[in-house]
């Protein structure tokens, strides 16, 4: 049974740091590309970062390039999400997703694997 376990959201101050982790059980985690997307209230899930399943390429969104980092430690079957200068509209559910293959998706709908998500708020 596959399960991704997402946590380390919580509420924080705008410009402070969060770091979230996904951990990951039921595949083989290192022939899975991971990725962070998040959902703010009202709005469709968003992508947020990628990564490939040796920890190399990544990718990001325009609106995190440079503030957030996406790594992940095979040995732990985890991946995370460093997020930095958080802003307000930083705020929503933040979710993981597990592919896989060879390739980094980038939308929502290559992903077949999910976990639950946490709440992440950035207060002004």
């Amino acid at each position: 049974q596959v399960q991704l376990v997402e946590s380390g959201g919580g509420l924080v101050q705008a410009g402070n740091s969060l770091r979230l982790s996904c951990q990951t059980s039921g595949i083989t985690f290192s022939h899975y590309a991971m990725g962070w997307f998040r959902q703010a209230p009202g709005k469709e899930r968003e992508f947020v970062a990628a990564i490939d399943r040796s920890g190399a390429p990544s990718y990001y969104a325009d609106s995190v390039k440079g503030r957030f980092t996406i790594s992940r430690d095979n040995a732990k079957n985890t991946v995370y999400l460093q997020m930095g200068s958080l802003k307000p509209d930083d705020t929503g559910v933040y979710y993981c997703a597990a592919r896989r293959g060879i390739s980094v998706p980038r939308e929502t709908f290559q992903y077949d694997n999910w976990g639950q998500g946490t709440q992440v708020t950035v207060s002004s």
